[in-house]
């Protein structure tokens, strides 16, 4: 979940957050939020420093790469994608040229992507959001650059798979997968909540890529340990470029 504009410490709020709390136990909804002020005393250093969203020289040398304008993101830092993990993800996309990539949470990583696959020579890019208006606002933004993606509204619901906190309703994804990009749902809702993304790691093709953000952070970590445990088929580490880390997991081939 990210903004063109600069933004807070804090995410915003899921749209009808509220109502679809409601729906479950007192006793769960009690735990999880004891676990969000627990992970929330801990991790404020993590979260303090990425509020650095990475250098001028970093942000030019990017865009410059892409052949984007100086403004093409005014903001970065905070509860968005940093110069690291958008850098990431060109070099992986200009070295592997992925026909497929699904991203949760959209926004800066959003121009980033559409234009690093129109200059890998094309390729689909889904995207999804819990926020209508995020949604229509990065569908303008790449407008603005002659660009296009497959942008789509998809609530947050409890999450599948025995995770706490909610995910994405995002109905079938298809199959074959070359790259899953995981920025979202925002830690708020439960340090563990992009764990329940493991649950369509079948989508993805052998010798596909999946892409965990601010996997530096401890609820993060846990979750990455759990992966690694679930799924042996991937091969998992943590690349520390950036200010928030990114946990990358390759499947195997055979």
């Amino acid at each position: 979940m990210t903004s063109r504009w600069a933004t807070g410490l804090l995410t915003r709020p899921a749209d009808g957050l509220g109502k679809r709390r409601e729906g479950r136990s007192l006793g769960r909804r009690f735990r999880e939020r004891a676990v969000v002020f627990a992970f929330g005393a801990i991790q404020w250093p993590w979260l303090l420093k990425s509020l650095y969203g990475g250098s001028r020289a970093a942000k030019a040398a990017l865009l410059d790469r892409l052949g984007l304008p100086w403004d093409a993101l005014p903001a970065l830092g905070s509860w968005k994608a940093d110069t690291g993990l958008l850098t990431l993800l060109v070099d992986h996309i200009l070295a592997e040229k992925p026909k497929l990539i699904v991203e949760f949470g959209t926004g800066a990583s959003t121009l980033i992507i559409a234009r690093a696959l129109e200059r890998a020579g094309g390729g689909r890019l889904i995207s999804f959001d819990q926020h209508k208006d995020f949604v229509a606002a990065t569908r303008h933004w790449l407008a603005e650059y002659g660009l296009e993606a497959d942008l789509r509204v998809a609530p947050l619901a409890s999450s599948p798979g025995g995770w706490p906190g909610l995910w994405y309703e995002t109905g079938p994804l298809p199959p074959d997968v070359d790259l899953m990009l995981i920025d979202g749902p925002p830690w708020t809702i439960h340090p563990f909540t992009r764990g329940a993304a493991e649950t369509l790691f079948g989508c993805i093709a052998p010798g596909g890529t999946v892409l965990l953000d601010d996997a530096a952070r401890p609820g993060e970590r846990l979750v990455a340990r759990r992966w690694r445990r679930m799924h042996p088929d991937f091969a998992f580490r943590l690349d520390r470029r950036g200010t928030k880390g990114t946990l990358i997991g390759r499947r195997k081939s055979g």
